[in-house]
């Protein structure tokens, strides 16, 4: 573990009564945890803005397997991305949500400009519902 250092900070009354109610029912066991957590987190959304920054991202999409092509287009496109390179689709989860639709989770690591482009190209594909994607600084 690192070294750490105290700090000291001046809250409202009422922004810190928000903050711990807050914080309690997320489950944080103190303060000090919730708030390194915010401070991870800035720090992650601030790497996120350079295009260049590795990052982990999920692609979150529902679409109609019934839909011509679609399913193939995607696995032509995992498997295009899973070899060393400045992108690749490291997993994928299948779910079956109903007789059309599945919910499909791309993962993928790289540059976030690259996951971004990738993405963005799998969530336009004919046949897509809805889709979403999710990106974490590496």
């Amino acid at each position: 573990m690192s070294e750490l250092e105290r700090i000291g900070i001046s809250l409202d009354k009422e922004l810190l009564a928000e903050f711990d109610e807050l914080i309690a029912g997320q489950g944080y066991q103190s303060r000090s945890e919730a708030i390194r957590d915010l401070v991870r987190r800035q720090i992650s959304q601030k790497q996120l803005e350079n295009p260049e920054a590795e990052a982990i991202g999920a692609v979150f999409l529902v679409y109609d397997h019934h839909a011509a092509k679609l399913a193939e287009s995607l696995i032509e496109l995992q498997h295009s991305h899973t070899h060393a390179g400045d992108l690749q689709i490291i997993s994928s989860l299948h779910i079956h949500l109903d007789e059309r639709d599945c919910l499909e989770i791309i993962v993928l690591k790289g540059r976030v400009g690259e996951i971004n482009k990738i993405a963005e190209s799998i969530l336009s594909m004919k046949g897509v519902k809805l889709g979403k994607i999710n990106i974490v600084a590496a």
